[in-house]
């Protein structure tokens, strides 16, 4: 422990505050998947994926909170902010695709928004783990790992949306075309949000090593 660290303790609040954030975008994952798996009651579902949401807005204005009466912090302020910032940003992507699903009325989902779905909770049970890993930062290597992993869960997804574009666009109906091609690229988009924080999580485990 350095002289700072000995004279004023840094507060490791942050940390439980990025393990509860890093859940709550797991469960609204899994929530997604539950959804455009079994697409029934989607306005009851769409009602707990706002409530997730909600409570990663409280989560995150907690994070700030802490940051504004912090004088010595666990990471940097910039650090901490991004990070909450990039988590908070899968989360609204997520939640702001279901809440899409519902408004634009569509009545059945697809394979390729299951596979999409598939590769955000794969990609944020990656970002929950890696969260977890920069509290002591022992092995910055295996939170590299998770960062790459989800760099090419990204790449899958940027896949599976130009196989879906390229299918959608051999059907006729202009409407449907709309409204299904703004949903892929939000799932999408949710998948490149991961990649963010991955990018984040990444310089934090180079900068603290």
């Amino acid at each position: 422990m350095g002289i700072k660290e000995w004279v004023i303790p840094q507060d490791k609040a942050f940390f439980d505050l990025f393990d509860r954030m890093a859940q709550t975008v797991v469960s609204a994952a899994d929530l997604l998947v539950e959804l455009v798996e079994n697409f029934e009651n989607v306005k009851e579902q769409c009602h707990r994926m706002k409530q997730i949401e909600h409570q990663g807005d409280e989560i995150s204005h907690e994070i700030y909170e802490q940051l504004n009466r912090t004088f010595i912090t666990p990471l940097e302020p910039e650090e901490i902010s991004r990070l909450a910032s990039a988590l908070d940003d899968i989360l609204d992507y997520i939640d702001g695709t279901a809440q899409q699903m519902y408004s634009y009325g569509i009545t059945e989902t697809d394979d390729s928004m299951i596979q999409l779905a598939k590769l955000i909770r794969l990609s944020v049970v990656e970002i929950e783990k890696a969260v977890a890993g920069i509290r002591t930062i022992k092995n910055p290597g295996l939170i590299e790992e998770r960062c790459i992993e989800v760099n090419r869960l990204e790449n899958v997804a940027d896949n599976v949306l130009g196989h879906a574009i390229m299918d959608l666009f051999k059907t006729e109906d202009a409407i449907t075309i709309i409204k299904l091609k703004d949903i892929y690229e939000n799932l999408e988009m949710a998948t490149d949000k991961c990649e963010d924080v991955a990018n984040v999580l990444s310089d934090i485990a180079i900068r603290h090593s």
